[in-house]
């Protein structure tokens, strides 16, 4: 009979509890250093301009202020600007959705001669970089009449070789019983599509969706080449103009203003979609 000592077994069981409140403080930590900036860019925002450069720097304004949020709305059309961004970003996103769930099944399920070649040289798109390619899409664009307008906007970005590879892997791992059975009911493709596949790939088209979204809302360079009417400009191209709204120096209070106009509308997507998103990750482990 062997005899066990308490004293390392309660050891054995205290370990995990310190590890578990070691890992859980780092993450704390991480989060603070994560926010800083954005607390920062808040308090930044709500001082006045004579405080902003103060020394020693004031980590909370001791007088805090709306003007630079007004003064924001008095510069440009906000409303507009934002209605515009918001008009070309979820216009953006559906299409992407639309079109990068169709690819990812087309390539997931279908099979005809070339696919994997064609897929692989789809990919390698990816590693291309958007400043070589910038130039024959303006050109298209341009012949097409598409400047100055929501099309040369919107259109150019539906299209994208990341939505469809995520979308494919996401079919991949979905089980083929689920189309078999559909199809012994009498369902077409698009109707196996379409009711069946699509709706349980909602994890997959949160992440996509939100990835879209953001990568739209804060889009400069191409918006910056297609629009010059400022009935069009959108979010990003109106911070631009802040930091040349005063001549000899920029106003950072007024910056950071617009900044959180920007950014409140990415934070609200992010948490409406984050329980998605992550059954999205954790559905990727699915297997047929």
């Amino acid at each position: 009979m062997t005899l066990r000592r308490p004293g390392r077994a309660a050891g054995r069981r205290a370990r995990p509890d310190w590890a578990r409140w070691g890992l859980t403080l780092l993450a704390g930590l991480g989060a603070v250093v994560m926010l800083l900036p954005f607390l920062w860019m808040l308090s930044t925002s709500l001082k006045p301009a004579s405080a902003v450069l103060s020394l020693p720097p004031e980590l909370l304004p001791r007088e805090p202020t709306l003007e630079a949020y007004r003064e924001v709305a008095r510069s440009f059309p906000i409303v507009r600007v934002f209605l515009n961004t918001l008009l070309v970003a979820a216009a953006t996103t559906l299409g992407q959705l639309m079109v990068s769930s169709m690819s990812g099944y087309a390539f997931a399920r279908f099979h005809f001669a070339g696919r994997d070649l064609l897929f692989a040289a789809y990919l390698a798109t990816l590693m291309v970089p958007f400043a070589v390619t910038v130039t024959p899409l303006f050109i298209v664009v341009k012949a097409l009449g598409w400047t100055n307008s929501y099309w040369g906007l919107v259109v150019p970005a539906l299209f994208g070789a990341f939505g469809t590879f995520l979308m494919r892997q996401f079919f991949l791992a979905l089980p083929a019983e689920l189309e078999e059975a559909a199809v012994l009911d009498g369902a077409s493709t698009f109707t196996t599509f379409s009711r069946v596949m699509l709706p349980l790939s909602g994890p997959a088209l949160a992440t996509l969706g939100v990835f879209s979204f953001m990568a739209s809302w804060n889009s400069f360079l191409w918006p910056l080449l297609i629009v010059n009417d400022p009935r069009l400009m959108t979010l990003p191209l109106a911070l631009a103009t802040l930091q040349g709204l005063y001549p000899g120096q920029t106003q950072w209070n007024l910056v950071m203003a617009g900044t959180v106009i920007a950014v409140i509308p990415m934070v609200v997507v992010f948490l409406l979609a984050q329980r998605w998103v992550v059954e999205g990750v954790t559905a990727s482990g699915l297997k047929g």
